[in-house]
């Protein structure tokens, strides 16, 4: 629990997405729904006897006991799944506040016994409401996984048959045919499918023209002859589109069409090495293919400025990772039936060891993780030329 100078700072600095400031609660059904969006976000403090603008009002005697037991029952029997705070009383300023300590949940979703998903949004609450949200409430705990979900009505009519042959032959070995089963059963069997349906991953790796029927899932790519998005003009501007290998190659092929090359001792008729080595932009881009968030309708977006290279992949890290745990080479794996089968179609190795690789050969990178903004950046900066 805070100490009274933590507690102290925390009301001098107002209410903000993990201190929320009540005067008092008399209604349960209020309290249930802050700490259902505190459960449901990152967790935080609720503090009792404060006002919104941080005045101390303090608390009685009698208070705190009505609350306190307003507090247990209302995690208990008013939270779905029940939670466990920690609640304790202590004196600012001469009088008496409660402290409500709402970890974050690790039971995700969590709703209020009207069936209502709240989340914090800023220092305020509000109920969740769109598909998308929901459902990454339910993938933060694992539940669910955009790359089984269906999007887009694909089938397996939809499948590039000879593109997915020849990915059969190198993956398992042998033709398709000597199976002597259906696209069908295979697909299922693959994990790709079900019932004639193809799943997200099946449609991205496999289908002919993916981007028709999933337009928000492509690549972005924008070369600026500065250092701002806000230009008027711009060197290079393209949408990416087709699978997840055209995607990659045709991404490669914009970085590398809009970095300088290097002689670096080569031979004056060598075509010269990238400014930015090629495996770190592989490994960051291949980072964004696999584990963006796809319940995130939004592209993944490369910028070329003129200092910088920036990857920016939709949804901020999952689950309890850090940049600090990247860094270390923790990893989660957001997508795990695109990761399995990415390792056969892009260089990806799906170890972790993305990031320490990409490190290990370019150290100018920053990883920025935004969870108000719900993305994750990787900001690799150019050399200067000279």
């Amino acid at each position: 629990m805070m100490d009274k100078t933590e507690v102290f700072q925390a009301i001098n600095q107002g209410e903000d997405s993990r201190n929320q400031f009540k005067r008092d609660f008399r209604n349960p059904e209020s309290l249930a729904a802050e700490m259902v969006a505190f459960s449901n976000t990152q967790g935080g403090r609720i503090i009792i006897g404060v006002d919104d603008d941080g005045t101390i009002t303090g608390l009685t005697r009698a208070d705190i006991q009505r609350l306190n037991q307003m507090i247990s029952n209302t995690a208990s029997q008013s939270v779905i799944p029940p939670i466990n705070p920690i609640t304790e009383s202590t004196t600012v300023d001469g009088k008496v506040i409660v402290v409500v300590e709402l970890p974050r949940g690790l039971n995700k979703p969590y709703q209020d016994k009207n069936g209502t998903f709240w989340v914090k949004s800023g220092a305020d609450k509000r109920k969740a409401t769109s598909r998308e949200e929901i459902q990454r409430l339910f993938q933060s705990s694992g539940m669910i996984h955009a790359d089984s979900d269906y999007y887009g009505g694909f089938t397996v009519s939809d499948i590039d048959l000879p593109y997915f042959k020849a990915f059969f032959q190198k993956r398992y070995g042998e033709d398709w045919e000597r199976q002597n089963l259906s696209l069908e059963q295979t697909i299922d069997n693959m994990n790709l499918g079900r019932s004639g349906n193809v799943n997200l991953t099946g449609a991205l790796l496999f289908a002919q023209t993916p981007s028709v029927r999933l337009p928000i899932f492509i690549v972005k790519a924008v070369a600026f002859p500065g250092t701002t998005i806000a230009s008027n003009s711009y060197l290079d501007s393209r949408d990416i589109t087709g699978k997840v290998s055209d995607i990659f190659r045709q991404t490669m092929g914009f970085l590398t069409t809009n970095l300088r090359h290097i002689q670096n001792g080569q031979h004056v008729n060598s075509l010269g090495e990238l400014e930015i080595p090629r495996i770190v932009l592989e490994e960051l881009l291949v980072n964004a293919i696999v584990h963006r968030d796809y319940f995130v309708s939004a592209p993944i977006r490369v910028f070329v400025f003129s200092n910088r290279v920036e990857i920016v992949s939709p949804g901020h890290l999952p689950n309890d990772l850090t940049v600090t745990n990247i860094i270390a080479g923790n990893s989660n794996t957001r997508n795990p039936v695109l990761a399995s089968f990415a390792y056969h179609i892009l260089p990806y190795r799906g170890i972790g060891s993305g990031i320490l690789r990409a490190l290990a050969n370019y150290r100018a990178i920053e990883f920025l993780d935004d969870h108000d903004g719900n993305q994750f950046t990787c900001v690799i900066e150019r050399p200067q030329s000279t």
